[in-house]
């Protein structure tokens, strides 16, 4: 049997909504599939005509979306609180018992500052069209939202959604990009008075560890396509999640990041302590040295405990049980490595995803301990707006659910590039080495741009 192409996949699909028999009482959200033979993924997502467009690789699993367009998109803003966040988001999940209908969005690393306009402090997406390869297999979908629409009008535009699909086009050539001016915010004076303020005696007794970040921005004199961007990114951090997301043709969020915020089954729950970092070796033997010193330093060490134990502490009420590693690994990535500490929790009967959010996210890796504390001085000294970076971004449904942190992100704007980086700031941070780490963990996308 000969694989299905696109267009026989859109015929499929077209021919299913026809006869598709909507139930009176049935579910109001309804999704149709069928296979269809393997295509570059981003390249596909690029060439699409329509927003938004949504990409999702997990970090360990053999799965990747790309999906386009909306059947229900839902924005919170600057006006919109926890509680209005929890209720929503409870409504959607409980309007389909369809194990494969996904909302996929982000959340803002901090839900009480302002947020980037086109993203809010949290927003999410429920596709019209999604392209899903699981191993070696693809499928087309379709998804239809009959609860604020009725079933006729729906059944049209998700006709009318398949037929503006069109194939993968090759993602535009890597030209060397033409570096105009490149900022940073602190810059290196302002962030060398944010550690000394951090290490302060005083003020480290009482907050044992700021995460302070940093906004570089590059400014370009062409447009960057972030589709290509991250695929090249992803080419060089092939163990990372790779997720983007465009919600019009001026801005894009794409991030290729470690560290997983959480991954539910069910009431089964994965996370991760993943915090101290040291760069990678020219060799082997040299590789394998920084490890075993990033195993033994005592600041690195200090700091993967104490996410570690925050972690533990914040799933406990809301867990059966919550167990965790006693000994730190060494998770390896392009240009650097970090320390990394599994943990798993056996989530108590109702507890929902948005609580699994308020309790975990930010964690001490990209925010702080004490929480508040740390965010308070965050907010206060860091001098720029986080938005996304350092968010939350995935997927949810009612069965299951994956969040990653957006760490190693960048946000693409007409003719500028913004990239983050941050470091964890405990007692013995230096500002000279910590500035170091910064450079190194955006060595990588760097290194893309320059080539270009």
């Amino acid at each position: 049997m000969s694989a299905t192409s696109l267009a026989q996949a859109i015929k499929t699909l077209t021919a299913k909504l026809s006869k598709l028999q909507f139930q009176p009482y049935g579910e109001p959200i309804v999704q149709l599939s069928t296979e269809m033979s393997a295509l570059p993924t981003i390249a596909w997502l690029a060439a699409q005509p329509c927003y938004p467009k949504i990409y999702w690789k997990g970090r360990d699993t053999q799965e990747e979306v790309a999906a386009i367009g909306g059947c229900k998109d839902f924005v919170f803003d600057d006006s919109t609180d926890d509680n209005q966040m929890s209720l929503e988001y409870q409504r959607q999940r409980s309007l389909s018992s369809n194990q494969d209908i996904r909302y996929y969005g982000g959340v803002a690393f901090d839900r009480q500052t302002t947020s980037w306009p086109e993203y809010g402090r949290a927003h999410f997406v429920l596709p019209r069209v999604e392209m899903r390869r699981s191993g070696n297999q693809y499928r087309l979908v379709v998804n239809l939202n009959i609860e604020s629409c009725d079933a006729e009008t729906e059944r049209q535009l998700a006709i009318e959604a398949l037929q503006q699909l069109t194939p993968p086009a090759p993602l535009p050539p890597p030209n060397k990009i033409n570096l105009l001016a490149r900022s940073d915010r602190p810059d290196r004076n302002r962030w060398t008075e944010l550690v000394n303020k951090i290490t302060h005696d005083k003020f480290i007794k009482e907050t044992p560890k700021v995460v302070l970040s940093r906004l570089t921005q590059l400014e370009v004199d062409e447009k960057v396509d972030p589709w290509m961007l991250l695929a090249c990114w992803q080419g060089r951090n092939s163990n990372s999640f790779q997720f983007g997301f465009q919600f019009d043709a001026d801005s894009a969020f794409i991030s290729c990041t470690p560290e997983r915020l959480y991954r539910r089954r069910q009431r089964e729950l994965f996370t991760e302590a993943l915090a101290g970092t040291t760069t990678r070796g020219l060799n082997e033997e040299e590789d394998r040295l920084l490890a075993n010193q990033l195993l033994e330093d005592g600041k690195n060490s200090h700091e993967n405990q104490l996410v570690r134990e925050h972690i533990v502490d914040a799933l406990t009420p809301l867990s059966h049980y919550v167990g965790a590693d006693e000994l730190a690994k060494v998770f390896k990535l392009s240009h650097i490595q970090h320390l990394h500490r599994a943990i798993r929790a056996e989530l108590k009967a109702g507890v929902d995803d948005f609580q699994i959010l308020q309790a975990l996210h930010p964690t001490p890796a990209v925010g702080g301990l004490p929480k508040e504390s740390a965010l308070n001085f965050i907010r206060q000294q860091e001098g720029y707006a986080r938005g996304w970076y350092a968010g939350a971004c995935g997927y949810f449904n009612k069965y299951e659910s994956e969040f990653a942190v957006a760490i190693r992100s960048a946000l693409i704007e007409p003719n500028r590039i913004n990239l983050f980086a941050g470091a964890g700031i405990v007692k013995g941070s230096e500002a000279a080495a910590e500035w170091s780490e910064l450079e190194n963990k955006l060595a990588t996308v760097l290194s893309i741009l320059t080539e270009l």
